[in-house]
């Protein structure tokens, strides 16, 4: 390590303890996942209703996360974490009375709005800044919170709302996410290092260096969508899974326990995705990962048995876990530093809608067919037009003369 380079050891402890606060934060959203189809028996029936509120979880987080990635930047990483992690258990104990609207008002604004979109798009941003020489390997660590709470809490989940109840499970998990992640915040995320240059004199549309010879916004336009595509395939196994498994004669033990694989190696090959990334860039790392997604996904249209579900879940975790990471590399890589604290959110504000979008649409596609083989068919259409905008950067990045933007 030169002495220039940002990166310290404490640059990993900051990496490691966002990946707890993380894993904590969207700890809670797994309960709906695991107790779908109980959950949706209290609520009328419709599985729509809890997928539904876990879009709204998603969506809230998404667009919260515009105005907290500034507040970061104003009033320091601690605060919005320490917010959100306050609001996250507001949220489960009023989804935990019940009524469609109170897990949709939990869901949506307490847990999204205000919970975890002052945690997660703020560490994404604060995160990168300790790094300069391995900063995609950081980003896909601290993105790996999201799966590590897929693969801690839905076999923990499974067997709590098993005994006590989900509405009993959401109460007791909100006291145990703020007990985990406000003294975290409290003593260990301190100011990141990099320095931010300010704004040129002027400001306005030159302010951007162009990306590729194109327009910067229009990049950043055709990476946003390419997000929400691949974002909405994603999230259907994750919502899902357990659903389907039970459908087909599964125990819900059995399909936590997949949820827990595919997520599990989702968050261990992440981490080869980072490396993977520092070495090729973000673009190429997007597309090879997209291309994966997409073929492994199609065979949770085909499996119908436990092993075959096994296996299928397995691959898709491998395959999909390089997508977000390289996401937020990606704006790193192209756009100036000074920019990362809005465009950062707004990128997670795509792929987050497109996670929100596929977790209801795949419910609502279900309530009408009585079968996921076609919700499932909608997602890899998402996924093929995913492919198609990331080919058509990579393919300009390739083929221009002029070099991205160095960070400023």
């Amino acid at each position: 390590m030169t002495s220039s380079s940002l990166e310290t050891r404490y640059s990993w402890i900051a990496a490691s303890l966002s990946v707890l606060v993380l894993t904590m934060s969207y700890g809670g959203l797994w309960i709906i996942a695991v107790g779908l189809k109980q959950i949706a028996a209290e609520t009328g029936g419709s599985r729509s209703v809890p997928s539904l509120a876990s879009s709204l979880a998603w969506f809230g987080t998404a667009v919260g996360g515009l105005v907290m990635g500034r507040l970061a930047d104003r009033f320091g990483i601690r605060a919005t974490v320490i917010f959100g992690s306050l609001s996250m258990a507001v949220g489960l104990l009023i989804s935990s009375q019940g009524e469609p609207w109170h897990l949709y008002v939990g869901h949506g604004l307490f847990m999204g709005l205000l919970g975890n979109s002052g945690i997660n798009a703020p560490l994404y941003v604060y995160v990168s800044r300790w790094f300069d020489r391995h900063r995609g390997s950081a980003l896909a660590l601290i993105s790996s919170g999201s799966y590590m709470a897929g693969t801690v809490w839905p076999m923990i989940f499974e067997r709590v709302i098993a005994h006590i109840g989900w509405r009993d499970t959401m109460m007791w998990y909100a006291l145990l996410e703020v007990l985990v992640i406000v003294p975290v915040a409290v003593i260990f995320l301190r100011p990141a290092p990099e320095v931010i240059a300010p704004a040129p004199a002027g400001g306005g549309p030159a302010a951007t260096p162009r990306v590729f010879g194109w327009n910067a916004n229009l990049v950043f336009v055709l990476l946003g969508l390419a997000g929400f595509c691949c974002c909405v395939t994603m999230s259907m196994p994750h919502a899902h899974l357990v659903a389907l498994c039970t459908d087909l004669g599964i125990t819900a033990a059995r399909g936590a326990a997949m949820l827990s694989l595919l997520l599990g190696l989702g968050f261990l090959c992440r981490q080869l995705w980072g490396v993977i990334s520092d070495r090729i860039g973000a673009l190429l790392t997007l597309l090879i990962s997209g291309t994966a997604q997409v073929v492994t996904f199609s065979g949770f249209i085909v499996a119908q048995n436990e092993a075959g579900l096994f296996a299928v879940s397995a691959a898709f975790g491998i395959a999909f876990s390089g997508l977000v990471p390289a996401y937020v590399l990606a704006v790193r890589e192209y756009f100036p530093a000074r920019e990362a604290s809005w465009r950062v959110p707004a990128l997670l504000l795509m792929s987050g809608s497109g996670m929100a979008v596929g977790s209801w649409l795949a419910g609502a596609i279900y309530d009408h067919y009585a079968y996921y083989a076609p919700a499932f068919a909608v997602g890899v259409l998402f996924n093929l037009v995913n492919i198609a905008l990331l080919a058509l950067l990579v393919l300009r990045q390739r083929t221009t003369r002029l070099p991205a933007p160095q960070a400023a």
